[in-house]
């Protein structure tokens, strides 16, 4: 049996109800960081875009205790749906759920139609050799800029302008992330599973990442048989809000041409 997504799952919904899905997934900074893509993808798609169990105040089952059983809940509830043909769109930490979802649709005969593309915006999740993910837990506001952003003074968050309730929710955040994702935000079987996948899959990284270089990027295309990389210059691990402009052909080619 997958595991069960909680009752009180938060999903953004936008565009035409009767259009075909995008489900959009965020990463550790939480909804808020794909609210970009959620606008953009609007206008042509049907687009859904949970809150992950935990995230922003959320409840997390105990069965949803890592990225492989949290991409098994949402696969259930998309055949619960009659999810068809979706779009899966990932940052970050959801780069890797989103193909996770596809690993795991492909091993799965009930799954069989629901996924038709996958797009990895700066997607952790596998083990590249010579490409290590950064230590995201032991990094401070001002150094976690200085990876993930190619100009780190817009995307630093100075800890004094935060709130309490900011600074606590944040920290309930981290701690998700370290329960479902580990510290190393890895799975060591990831690399070689991604052959599995059997959809047309953008893996889409800003030029400028250090969270995962586009090196790391690179690699991960490569394992997947119909897979791509693109870079997006001026860009660091959030290309959609960093450099939107140059990002949007690029996603946009792609997911028409499927």
């Amino acid at each position: 049996m997958s595991p069960s997504l909680p009752t009180d799952l938060v999903v953004t919904e936008a565009g035409d109800p009767a259009a075909r899905i995008a489900l959009v997934l965020h990463g550790g900074g939480g909804p808020q960081t794909i609210a970009p893509i959620v606008a953009h993808l609007a206008p042509t798609f049907h687009v859904l875009a949970p809150t992950h169990p935990g995230w922003n105040g959320t409840s997390r089952p105990d069965d949803i205790d890592s990225i492989r059983a949290l991409a098994a809940a949402y696969l259930a509830r998309l055949q619960e749906d009659g999810g068809n043909n979706v779009v899966l769109v990932g940052s970050s930490i959801g780069g890797w759920i989103a193909l996770e979802m596809a690993i795991q649709a492909a091993a799965d005969e009930r799954y069989a139609g629901a996924i038709g593309a996958v797009v990895n915006i700066d997607g952790v999740g596998a083990v590249v050799d010579g490409e290590p993910i950064a230590d995201f837990f032991s990094l401070t506001p001002r150094q976690l800029a200085e990876v993930a952003w190619h100009d780190p003074d817009r995307g630093y968050m100075d800890p004094a302008a935060l709130t309490d309730e900011q600074r606590a929710m944040q920290q309930r955040n981290g701690a998700t992330m370290l329960a479902l994702a580990g510290r190393a935000m890895s799975d060591p079987t990831m690399l070689e599973r991604l052959q599995e996948i059997e959809v047309p899959t953008l893996v889409l990284f800003g030029a400028s990442d250090r969270v995962v270089t586009p090196a790391y990027g690179r690699q991960v295309a490569a394992a997947i048989p119909n897979g791509r990389f693109e870079a997006v210059n001026e860009a660091g691990h959030l290309p959609h809000l960093e450099n939107p402009t140059a990002t949007w052909p690029t996603l946009d080619e792609f997911i028409t041409a499927q």
